[in-house]
């Protein structure tokens, strides 16, 4: 008998975003003698096998398959082994049942800018994930920025909610004996909340003053965005010098990072924002938003900008460009910065809120 079920249904086999966090702070709850449900084995953990095709791997079908088994099968596992809690690392969980959880909310932005998603994610984020957090005996969630968002959107109070910032793979993300070259890296999706548009458009301007210049983006291709950003990037007369990289191998990303002026992540809205905190721990100065979690995240560390205001991020990539003793100090900065964030502090925050309730 365990008192506290771990939800792991959307464990990818190969880990990204939620899964990513759910691994690495697995390890940190052992000591609540948990029970995890997972369709593989995770580190030889204690695990109540579950279905396949559950994650998000599959899909819709994957996702619609994961929450009815979460409603109709978790309740029975929730009495039989006797628990008094679930800790499900997503917004997800049995609602209108005799379970009592905690969840982890990672963002709202679906609700912050509905009409660049589908009708069915909006509606799961309006109603679903709403219900969940109603319902929740706590909430966490990754930033300060998405606890406010919390009770903006669906009127948590703030007292049922406790942020806890995400962290890195120390082993993987560190400085590395790499030459700089001459480009400015973004890293991640091309959603339009992640503002490349004005992006390509501020590097059009700093280019003008630098030809020598150039803009990689790394991330998936989306037939979606990319078409129209290829076209932006051709009409500003930059298509030579925007660089669509699509997929970069993970053991690749430090070099990459490495090699850059800097990583420009001019978002305008994160739930936490990876990126920033990775290339800050490879010691590659950080040019990102003043908005939602990302202050959180770089602290006094990197340059922030507008993001809605393209003269001041051109601005700052045209300075940091041309300044070696800022780009110095924005590496000390943030490798210093970066030090402040481990799994290990991220686990053992996460546990000792899961032990108050069970």
């Amino acid at each position: 008998m365990s008192s506290l079920l771990v939800n792991l249904s959307a464990l990818l086999e190969k880990p990204t975003g939620i899964s990513v966090y759910s691994k690495n702070i697995a390890s940190y709850l052992l000591e609540l003698e948990p029970i995890f449900f997972a369709a593989n084995e995770v580190d030889n953990f204690k695990c109540q096998p579950i279905p396949q095709g559950l994650s998000p791997q599959f899909g819709v079908r994957g996702h619609l398959k994961r929450l009815w088994w979460l409603q109709s099968k978790m309740p029975h596992y929730y009495r039989k082994l006797q628990s008094n809690l679930i800790f499900s690392p997503l917004p997800e969980a049995p609602l209108y049942s005799d379970c009592r959880f905690i969840v982890t909310v990672h963002d709202l932005i679906p609700l912050r800018f509905p009409a660049q998603f589908s009708a069915h994610l909006v509606g799961y984020f309006r109603y679903y994930v709403r219900q969940v957090a109603v319902q929740a005996e706590h909430i966490f969630c990754d930033s300060v920025a998405t606890a406010n968002d919390l009770t903006e959107f669906y009127g948590i109070s703030a007292s049922k909610i406790t942020p806890i910032l995400l962290a890195y793979d120390k082993g993987h993300f560190k400085p590395c004996q790499q030459e700089q070259k001459s480009y400015f890296l973004y890293i991640g999706r091309q959603d339009p909340h992640k503002n490349l548009p004005r992006l390509i458009e501020a590097f059009q301007r700093v280019y003008q003053a630098n030809k020598g210049l150039e803009l990689w983006l790394v991330g998936p291709k989306d037939k979606r965005y990319t078409p129209m950003l290829l076209e932006q990037a051709e009409a500003a007369g930059v298509g030579n010098n925007v660089r669509f990289l699509d997929y970069v191998a993970y053991n690749d990303l430090p070099k990459l990072l490495g090699g850059a002026i800097a990583l420009v992540f001019p978002s305008l809205w994160e739930g936490f924002g990876l990126p920033p905190l990775e290339a800050m721990a490879c010691g590659t100065p950080v040019i990102t938003s003043n908005l939602a979690s990302l202050p959180e995240v770089v602290g006094d560390a990197a340059i922030l900008i507008d993001p809605y205001n393209v003269d001041e991020l051109a601005d700052a990539m045209h300075l940091l460009a041309q300044d070696v003793p800022l780009q110095t100090q924005l590496r000390a900065a943030g490798l210093a910065r970066a030090k402040q964030f481990s799994w290990e502090k991220t686990g053992q925050q996460t546990a000792e809120v899961l032990k108050r309730f069970l």
